[in-house]
């Protein structure tokens, strides 16, 4: 027998053992998600506590990113409805079932594939889950006027035969159902992959973000006279903005090229660019020694008609982004205002200004803007500091 005829042979053993272990390794998840349906007390208990662990992770990781949420929804609550739908569905012919046992709704017809939603021995797939949460959801919620999947691109197929499954079940909110495919994020080094171990740690990653706008921050070296709490809090401030910034003033459609250096740079479309002009402004007020509540009647400089008009779009921008399912549209639209107020600051006078009536004028535009910052960063989930 030949090298090479030796090394086949060798690969092959290999592949049929991984094949072995895979499929034994498949059947005892089959037994155990079998026993934890049927309530078995070993499984259920076992699966308790790793769930323990997972939502202990989330909710530090969550915290961390100043998430929350109103409403939770677990699978494990929601699947025996899904089944309860499919049986259901089976009697209305929705459904149909095979030779083995399994349930399924075929989609051929609209262009699509025949999809599984009962495995042969009863138990439930993700689409039983996803069906049951969509049900339990507007039932809670019956006022809803539709509901927003935020889920990667990867997913798209799965929702699509999501949604068509729910009208055809005749549930008329599923007209009002979207997904909001977005696309996935990649590190400069290449796509991030899981089994590639290339896959970066959400809490790992706003660690490195602080650090980042930490060591910039102090190369810049603004921030004399802070207390070291106060520093810390704004490297916090400042890196996770830089993050959600950089993620968010892309279309959510389009993959993301990464790169935390760049995303606390203090120039050009950044959230810290952002964040130091809210805070110039708010350096402004603080300074503005006299009352600048009262009306008053000026003739408009260009550039503070410039910036009156792009404060005007705002409204609108928001309609738009909601429209358009896009945050990106609110995070440009900032970017754009703080060019425009940083165009006004650099060729008019505020503070300095002589006539008294245009100072108290500037001074209020300032504070509009930077009202308008933080209200449009408040909808992107980013903090602003009164201070950089």
């Amino acid at each position: 027998m030949s090298d090479l005829e030796i090394k086949i042979d060798e690969a092959t053993a290999k592949i049929n053992k991984i094949s072995k272990d895979r499929t034994e390794l498949f059947g005892q998840a089959q037994e155990m998600l079998r026993k934890w349906e049927a309530g078995d007390e070993k499984v259920v208990a076992l699966w308790k506590e790793m769930n323990s662990w997972v939502y202990k992770g989330f909710d530090a990781t969550y915290k961390n990113m100043g998430v929350d949420f109103d409403t939770l929804y677990y699978e494990s609550n929601t699947y025996l409805l899904g089944k309860d739908v499919v049986a259901q569905g089976l009697e209305k012919g929705v459904f149909y079932k095979k030779e083995d046992g399994s349930v399924w709704c075929d989609l051929t017809d609209d262009g699509l594939d025949e999809k599984i939603v009962l495995r042969s021995d009863g138990t439930a797939v993700y689409m039983t889950q996803d069906i049951g949460t969509a049900i339990q959801r507007v039932k809670d919620f019956p006022d809803v006027g539709g509901m927003v999947y935020t889920v990667g691109n990867e997913q798209d197929y799965h929702f699509q035969v999501l949604f068509l499954i729910l009208k055809k079940l005749g549930f008329d909110w599923a007209k009002q159902l979207h997904h909001l495919s977005y696309g996935m994020v990649d590190l400069p080094s290449g796509k991030m992959k899981s089994r590639e171990g290339t896959v970066v740690d959400a809490d790992d990653l706003m660690v490195e973000m602080t650090a980042t706008a930490k060591e910039i921050s102090e190369e810049l070296g603004k921030l004399d006279g802070y207390s070291d709490e106060e520093k810390a809090e704004l490297y916090e401030i400042i890196g996770l903005g830089a993050l959600k910034y950089f993620v968010l003033k892309v279309d959510p459609k389009k993959r993301i090229l990464f790169d935390p250096k760049s995303s606390v740079d203090f120039q050009g479309n950044t959230g810290p660019f952002i964040q130091y002009t809210y805070a110039r402004i708010q350096s402004i007020i603080r300074k503005a020694d006299f009352d600048y509540s009262k009306p008053v009647s000026i003739e408009l400089h260009e550039k503070e008609k410039e910036l009156l008009k792009q404060l005007e779009l705002f409204p609108e921008t928001i309609q738009q982004a909601a429209t358009n399912y896009s945050p990106a549209i609110i995070a440009n639209y900032t970017y754009d205002l703080v060019k425009e107020f940083n165009s006004f600051y650099q060729n008019v006078h505020i503070l300095g200004e002589d006539n008294l009536d245009k100072k108290v004028f500037r001074v209020q535009l300032s504070k509009k803007v930077a009202d308008t910052i933080k209200q449009a960063f408040s909808l992107l989930g980013i903090q602003v500091p009164e201070r950089m």
